[in-house]
């Protein structure tokens, strides 16, 4: 079964941002193997903030399997319709584990970025975090939806 990670680095959820990724949780699950896996902030984030994205990084690539193929989002990757996206899913999900990175406030460390395959920019706008990720989620979901003939997503293809 096709395997999907979202890996990123938070404090806990809000109980009301965790119902709605619950949500997308559940509808993910219809289409493949859905994990998710939240990584601490790293300690000393205001006296030492390169320190503490050192820190992030390290977790974060413990984290990541030789053969997973890595997205990172990043404010200063390509910007995808879900059409794009859809296509982006139907070519890599066959090759194997896809993960998606989320970094923390302080973003991600050029050592995740360099793993990474792909840098993907929901939007030049700033978001919280707890808002990148369901929207991470939710776009996965309508670009799956919109592969499988699906009416969630609308636009004409």
């Amino acid at each position: 079964m096709r395997q999907v990670k979202l890996l990123y680095v938070g404090a806990r959820p809000e109980a009301r941002w965790e119902a709605l990724c619950q949500l997308y949780r559940e509808r993910l699950q219809r289409f493949l193997h859905w994990q998710e896996r939240r990584l601490p902030l790293a300690p000393g984030r205001k006296q030492d903030p390169k320190g503490a994205l050192a820190r992030e990084a390290k977790a974060i690539l413990r984290e990541l399997g030789e053969r997973e193929r890595v997205v990172a989002l990043d404010e200063r990757g390509t910007e995808w319709s879900t059409e794009e996206l859809a296509s982006f899913l139907h070519v890599h999900l066959p090759l194997g584990p896809l993960t998606f990175v989320i970094g923390s406030d302080l973003g991600l460390h050029p050592e995740v970025l360099e793993r990474a395959q792909v840098r993907w920019s929901l939007t030049r706008l700033t978001l919280p975090h707890e808002l990148a990720r369901l929207l991470v989620m939710e776009q996965l979901y309508r670009a799956l939806d919109l592969l499988a003939g699906g009416s969630y997503h609308r636009a004409k293809v």
